[in-house]
């Protein structure tokens, strides 16, 4: 940015733009580069080789001069190709008593070539070939006696510098374009790994949901099942009783119907900004034990132990799992069956049972053993241990134990 004094305006100079934009025309046309260069070096090399030599031509000098123009032409096309077909004219130029002349710039150009693209044979050739030319070129063809030894490796060494620092820049080039190639491949598999984090993420919430519609729509049903039998029952002889049964069914049923609109919401577009209702935890347990005996089933609830706020998850587990547990009561547990729920703070653990007087094992099944196998999962998630059977005395007694707070692996 630039300021005029005199107008205090701010000026945005267009030349590093133009300067940005041609060079990026150039880079994307790298043969048309290297051709000028060629071209460039044919033109003054054949300047060079009429000047020396006023009389016939120097064939071989034109046909070295020639051959170095092409290879340059080709050296980020096929910089391998472009370094055999050097190393042969450099063998030819040595046989044949053809001295270096303007051709030899494009060795340079050549090392860089192979050193920043070619495989890596190809690249250790070319810092072999940099360093040994200069040394064959002063054996052929080094004819000042006058020049003591110092000064013969001085001038063979300056010979050697720019191959030495073209391939050097080239390598570096090499790590360089590895580098960014790394990045990417890094980058790819991030983003690989966390579509995949997500597509884990999703299942385990579709698993989450599955659980939670399992224990709304078992608990929720059950009742209005037991309701409605009841009610078929009760409706001639105790009309009140039928009434009230029939407000249990739509509550109930009112209930059930929030609950799995608050889960299914969960599958909805993320770009919506519904608002839920919290999930129940520890402090609805009395709401659910009302329902329950609403429906017909007694039910009594202990707490021991210092009460300790549980973590959302151990909680609704905790909820879930004495709701499953009553609905298996009620479908399993036969006429006049009574119900217990113990809840015990062990410190850093809670400890929930769930008992009844019913049947226990000569229960007839459902076939379906969803319930059992929500619990577990449920429990599992959080490290906890889960006990499902007949109880000692009879009955049926589910019993498990949950840390407080579990750890950021469960």
């Amino acid at each position: 940015m630039a300021i005029r004094p005199e107008c205090g305006r701010t000026c945005v100079p267009v030349y590093p733009s133009c300067v940005h934009h041609l060079y990026a025309w150039l880079r994307r046309r790298p043969l048309l580069v290297d051709g000028a260069w060629a071209l460039l070096l044919l033109m003054f090399g054949v300047f060079e080789v009429i000047i020396d030599q006023p009389g016939p031509p120097d064939v071989p000098h034109l046909v070295a001069l020639g051959a170095m123009s092409l290879v340059l032409l080709i050296r980020r096309r096929n910089p391998t190709l472009a370094l055999v077909a050097t190393l042969v004219i450099g063998v030819f130029q040595l046989f044949d008593d053809v001295a270096p002349g303007l051709e030899a710039l494009a060795m340079p150009a050549i090392a860089y070539s192979a050193a920043a693209y070619s495989p890596r044979w190809a690249s250790r050739t070319a810092l072999v070939g940099g360093v040994l030319a200069p040394i064959a070129a002063v054996l052929r063809w080094w004819d000042n006696p006058d020049v003591g030894m110092t000064g013969v490796v001085f001038f063979t060494l300056l010979l050697m510098g720019p191959f030495v620092i073209a391939w050097v820049l080239g390598d570096s080039m090499r790590t360089r374009r590895a580098y960014y190639m790394e990045l990417e491949d890094r980058a790819d598999r991030l983003e690989r790994e966390r579509d995949q984090q997500a597509q884990i993420a999703a299942a385990g919430e579709r698993a989450r949901i599955a659980r939670e519609l399992h224990d709304v729509v078992a608990h929720n049903v059950s009742v209005m099942v037991v309701q409605a039998d009841g009610a078929a029952y009760a409706l001639d002889s105790a009309p009140e009783l039928t009434r009230e049964a029939l407000g249990t069914i739509s509550s109930t049923g009112r209930e059930a119907l929030a609950e799995m609109r608050r889960l299914l919401g969960v599958l909805r577009s993320q770009t919506e900004t519904d608002t839920y209702v919290p999930q129940p935890g520890v402090e609805q347990l009395e709401d659910l034990l009302d329902r329950v005996r609403s429906a017909g089933l007694p039910v009594d609830l202990t707490v021991q132990g210092v009460p300790v706020e549980l973590s959302q998850g151990v909680a609704l587990t905790v909820y879930r799992i004495v709701q499953e547990a009553l609905t298996n009561t009620r479908k399993h547990g036969g006429p006049n069956v009574k119900a217990l729920v113990r809840l015990r703070y062990l410190g850093d653990d809670v400890e929930l049972d769930v008992g009844d007087d019913g049947r226990g094992a000569a229960a007839p099944g459902d076939g379906m053993g969803h319930g059992l196998v929500g619990m577990g999962e449920r429990v599992a998630m959080f490290g906890g241990r889960l006990e499902t059977g007949p109880a000692p005395g009879g009955g049926w007694q589910v019993r498990a134990l949950l840390p407080v707070r579990p750890a950021d692996g469960a």
